[in-house]
């Protein structure tokens, strides 16, 4: 692969990692490039039933660090962390959407439906890219150019 084709893409380190996140009995969830001031990070979330220990977070980076450098897919990263998405974690995937129908989230639009650009509702259904939310007794179904990122919401 060359230079071009490599850098900053997380599908690719995805596509690399997911076999050998899955040997470790894990899920890979998500993978993504990201800025933190003036560092790059190429950050990797895992997740099981469970829960995810430090432990789990060490064997991902220790088997993939090597394979993500010798395939040049580091692009112009400083870092690679590997953690948990978290309790407001994305969803990201089919089967995410699909695990977490029924439960609250927060979804971010690209334009501003009722002046505001967030809804958070209860997610009712997922199909090929649309979702439908219930905010508050009424359905909306929003398509997935009409929304930017979709993250659980927990109540504390």
């Amino acid at each position: 692969m060359n230079k071009s084709q490599s850098k900053n893409n997380p599908s690719a380190v995805a596509q690399l990692i997911e076999p050998i996140v899955e040997d470790l009995g894990l899920e890979l969830w998500d993978v993504e490039y990201v800025k933190e001031g003036s560092l790059q990070i190429l950050r990797i979330y895992i997740d099981k039933d469970e829960g995810i220990s430090t432990d789990d977070c060490e064997a991902v980076s220790r088997a993939v660090d090597p394979i993500i450098e010798k395939a040049n897919l580091f692009g112009d990263c400083d870092y690679l962390e590997v953690s948990s998405p978290g309790l407001e974690r994305a969803l990201v995937k089919p089967s995410h959407f699909e695990k977490y129908l029924s439960s609250k989230v927060t979804v971010k639009l690209y334009a501003p439906i009722n002046s505001s650009k967030s809804i958070e509702g209860i997610l009712v259904s997922y199909n090929n890219g649309a979702i439908t939310i219930n905010p508050s007794g009424c359905c909306i179904t929003l398509e997935k150019d009409k929304y930017s990122k979709v993250n659980l919401k927990y109540d504390f």
